[in-house]
């Protein structure tokens, strides 16, 4: 009889053992994450592959945990180790830095590199290459229908448009009420959309106008059309790798990896390994090897 006590009793000692640091990964796992839509489905595998094919490390992919405040403070618990965060959004969302149109994007990735480390004890590590700026797009037929190529132009004409963003967009230092009030905007109305819906629903006439990603692979895909920026409303958005200073202590060869791993994906290639998911229905894990594979990062 006592045998039969003591046998489970000792295995739910072991699996609690098991389950302790980083969310169940151990504390020799490193621990990366991202947000939920489709880029940030694929750079944690690159990030993951490429310090996996390059290192010793255990490493450990949590796909899809949220937003930037979730990712956060998901650093800073410890929860996760390292993920790809974007300047512009770090700058203005995280820090609540005033964005200045003068500034250039070294300048606003220095600043955020600083003030992370300083606040947060957090390192931001050499940007990957490209940039992943808002872009306002449309379809080729209302582009022609409206006969307009900046947003400024666009503005007069907004309330013969529906608004389409995700809801994020809508509470953002960089989003909605700020860029409304710079370009005095009046959309007939606005709507809430998915960020992976939300370019479908702009092709189907369900909104006019979207706040796309620019290196969506839906926007030449789709043959959407976008307008510029004039009065530079949205700071710049490097991509780069965030990773917690305790977390780089224990791994220190990510910072030498990572830097090798600089400037490496262009905006281009980003297009097209996002498109390889969202069109050709390809796995975001194994776009990414391919990449590393085909640019002879990884064997």
């Amino acid at each position: 009889m006592l045998k039969k006590t003591l046998i489970p009793f000792f295995m739910l000692i072991l699996i609690i053992a098991g389950c302790g640091g980083n969310g169940g990964a151990g504390d020799d796992t490193l621990v990366i994450s991202g947000k939920k839509w489709t880029e940030q489905y694929i750079l944690p595998h690159i990030l993951a592959e490429y310090i996996k094919g390059n290192t010793d490390y255990d490493v450990q992919v949590k796909e899809a945990l949220g937003e930037v405040d979730v990712l956060t403070k998901a650093m800073e618990g410890g929860d996760i180790d390292m993920y790809v965060e974007y300047s512009g959004t770090g700058y203005l969302a995280v820090l609540k830095k005033e964005y200045n149109p003068d500034q250039s994007p070294e300048e606003v990735y220095e600043a955020t590199k600083k003030g992370y480390k300083e606040e947060k004890d957090i390192v931001w590590l050499p940007p990957l290459g490209f940039e992943n700026n808002y872009a306002i797009a449309m379809t080729e037929e209302t582009y022609n229908k409206i006969g307009v190529k900046t947003i400024s132009e666009m503005a007069p004409k907004s309330n013969q448009l529906i608004f389409g963003a995700p809801p994020e967009f809508y509470e953002r230092a960089d989003g909605y009420d700020p860029f409304a009030k710079v370009y005095d905007f009046n959309f007939k109305s606005k709507e809430s959309l998915d960020p992976n819906l939300m370019y479908k629903a702009v092709k189907d006439g369900e909104v006019d106008i979207i706040t796309a990603f620019s290196t969506d692979g839906r926007i030449p895909r789709f043959n959407l059309k976008t307008l510029e920026d004039d009065k530079n409303f949205f700071p710049p958005y490097f991509a780069a790798p965030l990773i917690r200073q305790e977390a780089l202590d224990k791994f220190p060869d990510v910072e030498k990896v990572m830097k090798e791993l600089e400037g490496k994906i262009s905006s281009e290639e980003m297009a097209q390994m996002n498109a390889k998911v969202d069109i050709d229905n390809e796995d975001p894990k194994q776009v990414a090897i391919d990449f590393l594979k085909e640019k002879g990062l990884i064997d």
